[in-house]
């Protein structure tokens, strides 16, 4: 049998600290406190409070972002709804997030075999989904 391993989340990005501020915001998340002689760190981080979920690790890059993603985030907001129920739980979430510099992406709703989503991305432009 095998053991749990924790793991981390890692971001590449341009301005760690404002990403680590969104998803911090997102999740429910305390951001880390930045180093005490670095001003304006290479690197940010958010964490679980409560230590249940995998910490966030926002390293900045030279580059941009200029691919979708290979791996994203699933905020889970809608979880046991079902219908207009679910659908107004993913509106009011992405409403929130939009004021913290989200962007609203597709709508995908629900089909035979899975319950609505809706598509968005973070500050930088990382997809994630409101599930």
């Amino acid at each position: 049998m095998a053991s749990i391993k924790h793991f981390q989340v890692t971001f590449d990005c341009a301005d760690p600290a404002r990403v680590a501020r969104f998803w911090a915001e997102a999740l429910g998340y305390v951001v880390s406190p930045p180093p005490p002689d670095n001003e304006s760190p290479a690197f940010a981080s958010c964490a679980d409070p409560a230590g249940v979920g995998p910490r966030l690790f926002f390293q900045r890059v030279p580059e941009g972002k200029v691919v979708k993603n290979r791996v994203h985030l699933d905020v889970r907001v809608g979880t046991g709804l079902v219908g207009e129920e679910r659908l107004a739980a993913l509106e009011a979430e992405c409403a929130r997030l939009v004021e913290f510099g989200a962007v609203r992406g597709q709508l995908l709703p629900a089909d035979d075999e899975n319950e609505s989503c809706l598509g968005m991305r973070d500050v930088e432009g990382n997809e994630f989904c409101l599930d």
